[in-house]
């Protein structure tokens, strides 16, 4: 082999997401005199800005999207390197990349995130929004849309059915009540007449910047979705980029065809039962029924022309311009597993300890391809979102520089209590602890506090202590709400009077 395509590093990470720009971040300012990689098949990385922490364990921050050469200015030790992996060979320590490049290290940190679960892999009338390349040709197909099928229940798809405007969506979720994944069907009522409204006027700038390579529009690529830090064959058509970030759709123009502002239609406990292209539905016996009962329920939304036809389980069927895959990511292991000996979880992630070290030697994982493998603490959950990737991608540098250094670490404070902050439907939300008691079954005590269009407060107790809230608007509870779950005081003595709104419950327990 040519001795320009072999290097040798340090440390080497995987993936130009929140995960991975962290953890070669970290390692770089930790070991300014040591060789650090970072892989990435994407053009331009993920990194944090504006981070603020709100409270102990809260965070708040902005996503950038960068030139790679921005990362190797500021740190001369760090060599981005755009290429996706070919094949990793675990006991050799050696990565090959697509382009022929062979590269060693002494620690290695997979972050190559997820890719999304897309109802169908090859149909172009389906879109799976995962990156920033996928976000703007959403935005380039909705300009001409006048009706979509939005399915899926988390994160981006409650964005996305808020943030759409001039075009129909008629929006599928498996579940009773929208959002289950963060919330439960009281504060889902609290949003829904959200759906209804004009959005508030917002301002014209956008939070971070952005970047755009020219080049032909990776279509069909962008139709077969894709995940947060994928490394795959080749970066192109079918190669996407890093995962979105906070506020993802800051910026753009999520606007379609039609004069209407917002109109959302909520199929509730429905999934996707088949796809139809336009020719395919005319052969189906769906056409059929049509003509003979176009006036029911079942088929007055079908009426028309359309592109793709959405079969739901509830038997409705939906004709529309395009369909939204948002039905959450998978962790994108591949090509990391051939030949090696990983230990993984019942999710598919790479199986990590409390050191976020795998079971192949000195290989740690952070991000959505991770899965926590330590018992964990009783207040703290994984879930796959952007906060937990930065909190692993620093902790995960922390523990490759305590394992060179020979130093012994403890389990970050981060994963005492889960906690995370978010918008949705234009309301702060905070999340906190066991929020929608998971785990703990019968044995849990609601405290429900709600003001119609103003905040929404839901704390879960269990033998009389706080295990977990959800803070819906401009509600100031979270940093003592926070406190109350962290030192595990028993409230029973206060019972309602805790969500009293005329007593000042943050002075109560100063």
């Amino acid at each position: 082999m040519a001795a320009n395509t072999e290097k040798t590093f340090k440390f080497v990470v995987v993936g130009g997401g929140i995960a991975g720009v962290t953890c070669a971040e970290q390692l770089a300012s930790q070991f300014p005199s040591a060789e650090v990689a970072l892989l990435t098949a994407a053009p331009l990385i993920k990194a944090v800005c504006n981070f603020k922490q709100i409270s102990k364990t809260l965070e708040e921050f902005d996503v950038e999207e960068r030139p790679s050469s921005v990362l190797e200015e500021k740190y001369p030790n760090l060599r981005v390197i755009q290429s996706a992996v070919k094949r990793l060979h675990a006991q050799q320590h050696t990565l090959q990349t697509v382009d022929g490049l062979e590269i060693h290290y002494e620690k290695l940190c997979i972050c190559s995130g997820g890719r999304p679960k897309l109802l169908a892999q090859d149909n172009p009338y389906v879109l799976g929004i995962r990156d920033t390349d996928s976000a703007q040709e959403f935005q380039k197909r909705l300009s001409k849309a006048k009706r979509i099928v939005v399915v899926g229940n988390g994160g981006i798809a409650l964005e996305l059915v808020y943030e759409v405007e001039g075009c129909e969506v008629i929006w599928a979720v498996k579940d009773k009540a929208i959002g289950n994944t963060f919330f439960d069907a009281g504060a889902a009522q609290f949003l829904i007449p959200s759906l209804d409204k004009d959005k508030p006027e917002r301002a014209a700038t956008c939070k971070r910047a952005r970047y755009t390579i020219e080049g032909p529009a990776a279509t069909q690529g962008l139709a077969v979705g894709a995940g947060g830090d994928r490394q795959g064959q080749s970066r192109g058509l079918e190669e996407p980029g890093s995962a979105l970030g906070p506020d993802w759709h800051e910026g753009i123009s999520l606007r379609g065809a039609e004069e209407v502002s917002h109109r959302v239609s909520v199929e509730y406990q429905s999934e996707v039962k088949q796809i139809y292209t336009h020719q395919d539905f005319l052969l189906s016996p769906l056409s059929f029924f049509i003509f003979i009962f176009s006036s029911t329920v079942l088929f007055s939304h079908t009426i028309g022309s359309w592109p793709v036809y959405a079969q739901l389980t509830n038997g409705k069927t939906f004709g529309c311009d395009f369909i939204v895959s948002a039905t959450g990511v998978v962790p994108n292991t591949e090509p990391f597993l051939h030949g090696n000996n990983f230990a993984l979880a019942e999710d598919s992630g790479l199986k990590v300890d409390d050191h976020m070290m795998t079971s192949e030697p000195d290989i740690y994982a952070a991000g959505d391809v991770c899965t926590a493998g330590w018992e964990p603490s009783h207040l703290w959950q994984q879930m796959r979102l952007w906060t937990q990737a930065r909190q692993m991608g620093w902790y995960a540098g922390r523990c490759m520089a305590a394992g060179v250094l020979s130093e012994t670490i403890e389990l970050d404070f981060c994963f005492e209590l889960f906690s995370h902050i978010t918008k949705f439907f234009n309301y702060k939300v905070v999340l906190l602890g066991k929020f929608n008691g998971q785990g703990l079954g019968l044995n849990q005590e609601l405290l429900v506090r709600c003001t119609k269009g103003h905040e929404y407060v839901k704390v879960v107790l269990s033998g009389g202590r706080m295990l977990g809230a959800v803070l819906i608007g401009e509600t100031d509870l979270e940093e003592t709400f926070e406190n109350l779950i962290l030192n595990q005081m028993d409230l029973t003595s206060y019972g309602e009077e805790l969500l009293n709104p005329n007593i000042d419950i943050e002075d109560y327990f100063d």
